[in-house]
């Protein structure tokens, strides 16, 4: 005789026992404390939203009832300090900035180069009185990083750039080179004439190349009378924009003592001295003033 099966199923080994967890209790890990914290954070800023909202259209509101409730005075204070474009007169000055080196630099020169380059576009815009600024010889890997980090210079505006060499741009009368290697010390600068800033950041791997190529094209060719007017605790070795602020602020303020003080980093040491601008510098065998990226 059969014995009789059992109605009643047989136990599951793999359900959970009675009193035991839970099996996404065992796989999901206690938060930490700093991923607690982080929560709580999160949580709070998304439940602060709408009050921050609030909080930035009443600083909007309290922003437009002082411009409002502000004196004339300095109301047109600061928009003389926008300088409207349509109120400027440009000068017939022009400055080139030199960009024939582009092979002799490494990509991370080429790159502080460009930056050079932006702040001089930029303070020539904010300038009372803008020169006519040139890059000529564009191209190359500096052409490339600056489409590839900003686009936006093709749409720069008071600025002419070339591809072609300066020399087939301007005509040859009109040039000269900036360089500290050259004996000839600029008294003060002649609006009809083209000054040309070597954009080279070589880090004084290239000595007296921009003086070379000066007599090389056969243009005129001077240095800024740095040693007439200050004395510098470190070289004599300005970035571009450097020497481009220079300009602009001499001819603002008519005095290259005043611009040099005004425009070099205090962490140069500048200290001003007498001035005799027939005192030539007093090393020429320094870096170009025009080439270097000042450290």
């Amino acid at each position: 005789m059969e014995a009789a099966v059992s109605s009643q199923p047989m136990p599951d080994s793999s359900s959970p026992k009675a009193g035991s967890p839970t099996r996404s209790s065992e796989t999901e890990p206690a938060l930490s404390k700093r991923q607690k914290k982080k929560l709580l954070k999160q949580q709070k800023w998304e439940e602060e939203k709408d009050l921050r909202k609030e909080k930035r259209k009443e600083r909007k509101q309290q922003r437009r009832l002082q411009r409002q409730n502000q004196p004339e005075v300095e109301r047109d204070s600061q928009i003389s300090r926008k300088r409207p474009r349509g109120c400027l007169v440009p000068c017939s000055l022009k400055v080139v900035v030199d960009c024939s080196f582009d092979s002799l630099m490494l990509i991370k020169d080429v790159q502080k180069l460009q930056k050079q380059i932006q702040r001089c576009y930029a303070e020539n815009r904010r300038a009372t009185s803008p020169v006519q600024l040139y890059l000529t010889s564009f191209g190359g890997q500096l052409k490339d990083n600056m489409e590839l980090k900003d686009k936006g210079w093709r749409n720069w505006k008071d600025i002419t750039v070339e591809d072609k060499h300066y020399s087939e741009v301007l005509a040859k009368d009109e040039l000269v080179y900036l360089t500290s290697d050259s004996p000839n010390v600029l008294k003060e600068l002649d609006q009809t004439k083209a000054y040309v800033i070597g954009g080279l950041v070589d880090h004084n791997h290239h000595k007296g190349i921009t003086f070379e190529k000066a007599k090389e094209f056969g243009i005129e060719h001077a240095q800024l009378p740095l040693s007439c007017f200050i004395k510098m605790n470190s070289r004599k070795v300005l970035a571009v924009n450097h020497v481009f602020e220079i300009i602009l602020a001499y001819l603002e303020k008519g005095s290259w003592q005043e611009a040099f003080c005004t425009i070099l980093p205090q962490r140069k040491g500048v200290e001003a001295v007498g001035c005799d601008t027939n005192t030539p510098q007093e090393n020429n065998s320094e870096s170009h003033s025009a080439d270097k990226e000042e450290k």
